[in-house]
């Protein structure tokens, strides 16, 4: 006897979520639909990094489900990602000053779902209470295009040298300069995963020079 539809791994299907350590890759990504909170500051010990968390995965799942139960499409919830930028890039690759930083925590969505689903997870998740940004919440395209990518295994705090490869001698060795926001994919959950163990995508939309 079924047991419904099963779940589609969207990782495997869509460009972008696989990548090797110790090799920057250069690839073109489609336009992508996101589950989107901003803020800034340290995720570590940012109220706002926290609460965006907190809201964007439930959120999530109910979309999840909606789309299952309402639509008969199952999939397996998109990890994880976020936007990071800051006046300095040697925030990032350097000084790592996390207090500095600005960021658009998100999670993708089908392309199948639209705002109109959207709207009533989000309206359903509102009303059992417990997600604290859900009025920042909002559901938009990201475009990126032309971007550079790698897979950095191990700590968050250990991108530093990684980054710094990347914009000071892999992009001017091919003619690239950056031209939007540094991207990371968290192919694991930091929670219960040991730092030692993480899987982390770094991605950078670039341009030719």
């Amino acid at each position: 006897m079924s047991g419904g539809p099963a779940a589609i791994d969207l990782k495997k299907l869509l460009p972008g979520y696989s990548a090797r350590p110790g090799r920057f890759e250069v690839l073109t990504l489609p336009p992508a639909r996101f589950l989107m909170i901003d803020g800034h500051g340290d995720p570590n010990s940012s109220p706002a990094y926290a609460a965006a968390l907190a809201t964007l995965f439930p959120v999530a799942y109910r979309l999840k489900f909606l789309s299952r139960d309402e639509l008969g499409r199952d999939y397996v919830v998109m990890p994880l990602e976020a936007l990071w930028w800051a006046d300095d890039m040697d925030s990032f690759t350097s000084a790592r000053d996390k207090s500095r930083w600005s960021w658009t925590a998100m999670i993708g969505t089908p392309d199948w779902l639209t705002a109109d689903h959207v709207a009533a997870a989000r309206d359903a998740v509102g009303r059992k209470g417990g997600t604290p940004a859900l009025s920042d919440l909002r559901f938009d395209t990201l475009t990126e295009g032309l971007v550079v990518q790698t897979l950095h295994l191990g700590s968050y705090d250990d991108e530093g040298p990684v980054l710094a490869t990347l914009h000071h001698e892999f992009l001017p060795s091919e003619s690239l300069v950056p031209s939007g926001k540094h991207h990371e994919v968290y192919l694991n959950d930091a929670r219960r995963t040991p730092p030692e163990k993480l899987r982390t995508i770094l991605r950078q939309p670039v341009a030719r020079g």
